[in-house]
C-alpha cells in the first residue's frame, strides 16, 4: 500500500482571542493565508495544485465566520482551483490531527498522492457558551451529566479526583510560559511560522499570548497567578482552576502537506517525516481531561512501541490539572513506561504549552505537529519518534505518533 509521508508543514501565529493580532481578521483570512504558505514550500504543488486530492480542515466551532463549509471557503480565499476539493470537520480539540490522520488514510488507501489536513479557529468571534437550556436533548440533560458539561467543571473534577493542587497548577502554568518565553527568545517557535498580512499592511508573526517581553522576561509570578480568582467555581465552594491555570483562547491556523512517499520521491520532494499511527480513546466527560491517558497506551500498544521510545511528547495544557493528572496518574499498563520520568526529563512541552501558547481547538492537533517536528529536527534536541496528545471535550483522546525520516 501506498505509504503517506509529511513533505511540509506550517502555521499562522497564535494569537490571543478578542486581544490578539488576528482579533480583527476574518479567519478565512488567516486561514487561507497559512495554506498559501505551506503549499508554497513546495513548488511542484504550487505548480500543479489540482493534484491536491483533498484539503481537510478541522475546525471545533463551525459558526458565526467559520459557518458553512469553512474548509471549502479557505481553499476558495487561497485561490486554489475550483477543482482542489475541501471538507471541514470537528473532533473538537483533536479535529486538525484527525484531519491529518484521514488524509493520510486516504493516500494509504490510494484515493490519491497529495493531501492537506490542518484547522483553523477563530475563538474570538467562534466560541461560547452552549445555550443547553434551549438546544440541549433532554435525555442527555438528564441522563448523561457530561454531555453539556462546561470543560472548566470537568477540569475542576480531575483536580478534586486526583488531588492537585492550586499551587501545583500555579507552578505548571508558570513553568509553561518560562518554557515558552524561553523558546521564543531562542527562535525555537519561528521556523514554522508563517507571517499574516492584514488588510492595513501589518504584518503578525509572533506568538502573542506568553506572558514575557521578547527577550523572554516572564510578566508574571506565582504571586501574580496566587492573586487569581478562580474562573468556574467560587474559590469558597473549593474551585482551584484560574485563567492562569486553563488554556488560553487562541486564533490561529495551521496545516501540514502529505504525499505519497513514492511519489515524493519520482519528483525529488523530501520526506520529513510518518504518521506511525494515531487512535482516539473514549472515557468519562466528566472527567474528559484524562483522555490522553486512555489515548496513548491504545496508539502505543497498535504501534508496537512504549512510552519510552518517544523522544517528545506535545501534551495539549487543556487545563493544569488535567495535564498533571495524565502524568502523575499511576496505570498499570507497560506501555506507559517512563511517562513521569519523561516529565521530569522535560522532555514533555519543552517549548511551553496551551496555558502560555493557546489552544487554538481546530488548529491544536497540526500546531502540536508543527512544535514535535521542529523538535525532532533540531540539532541540539535531534530526535526520532515525537507524540502529538490531548484531551476532547465531551470525553474523548486522542494520541499520534510521528517518525522523523
Amino acid at each position: 500500500m501506498p505509504n503517506p509521508v509529511v513533505v511540509a508543514y506550517g502555521r499562522t501565529p497564535c494569537c490571543r482571542a478578542r486581544k490578539g493580532g488576528l482579533a480583527d481578521m476574518h479567519p478565512i483570512d488567516y486561514a487561507a493565508q497559512a495554506l498559501k504558505g505551506v503549499i508554497a514550500k513546495v513548488p511542484y504543488i504550487q505548480e500543479h495544485p489540482e493534484e491536491i486530492g483533498d484539503v481537510i480542515t478541522g475546525c471545533a466551532m463551525a459558526i458565526n465566520e467559520l459557518n458553512l463549509n469553512a474548509g471549502r471557503l479557505i481553499v476558495n480565499r487561497a485561490e486554489l482551483p475550483d477543482d482542489v476539493p475541501a471538507q471541514t470537520i470537528n473532533r473538537f480539540c483533536s479535529s486538525g490531527l484527525q484531519a491529518i490522520s484521514t488524509i493520510a488514510n486516504a493516500i494509504t488507501a490510494g484515493q490519491y498522492k497529495i493531501g492537506i489536513g490542518g484547522g483553523v479557529e477563530c475563538m474570538t468571534k467562534c466560541f461560547g457558551p452552549f445555550d443547553y437550556q434551549s438546544y440541549g436533548n433532554p435525555w442527555i440533560l438528564e441522563n448523561y451529566p457530561g454531555g453539556y458539561m462546561t470543560m472548566g467543571q470537568t477540569a475542576e473534577n480531575v483536580a478534586n479526583d486526583y488531588n492537585i493542587t492550586r499551587e501545583e497548577m500555579d507552578a505548571m502554568a508558570l513553568e509553561s510560559h518560562t518554557r515558552a518565553a524561553q523558546a521564543r527568545k531562542a527562535g525555537k517557535l519561528a521556523p514554522p511560522i508563517i507571517p499574516v498580512v492584514k488588510p492595513d499592511g501589518t504584518v503578525v508573526d509572533v506568538d502573542d499570548g506568553i506572558l514575557a517581553d521578547m527577550d523572554g522576561n516572564l510578566k508574571t509570578s506565582m504571586e501574580k497567578m496566587a492573586g487569581l480568582k478562580t474562573c468556574f467555581v467560587p474559590e469558597d465552594q473549593g474551585g482551584k482552576v484560574t485563567a492562569a491555570s486553563s488554556s488560553q483562547t487562541t486564533d490561529a491556523a495551521a496545516y501540514v502537506i502529505l504525499m505519497d512517499e513514492d511519489y515524493a520521491k519520482e519528483l525529488g520532494i523530501k520526506a520529513i517525516a510518518r504518521l506511525v499511527d494515531f487512535q482516539v480513546a473514549g472515557c468519562d466527560a466528566t472527567r474528559m481531561g484524562m483522555g490522553p491517558v486512555y489515548a496513548i497506551p491504545k496508539c502505543l500498544k497498535h504501534a508496537g512501541m512504549k512510552l519510552s521510545d518517544i523522544d517528545v511528547i506535545e501534551l495539549n495544557e487543556a487545563f493544569a490539572s488535567q495535564a498533571l493528572a495524565c502524568v502523575k496518574n499511576v496505570v498499570n499498563d507497560p506501555y506507559l513506561d517512563g511517562f513521569q520520568e519523561m516529565w521530569d526529563a522535560k522532555k514533555v512541552n519543552p517549548y511551553g504549552g496551551a496555558m502560555a501558547l493557546g489552544h487554538p481547538m481546530g488548529a491544536t492537533g497540526a500546531f502540536l505537529t508543527c512544535k514535535a517536528l521542529d523538535y525532532l529536527q533540531d540539532p541540539e534536541t535531534a530526535g526520532k519518534y515525537a507524540m502529538v496528545t490531548m484531551c476532547i471535550g465531551g470525553g474523548m483522546g486522542a494520541c499520534g505518533i510521528y517518525e522523523l525520516l
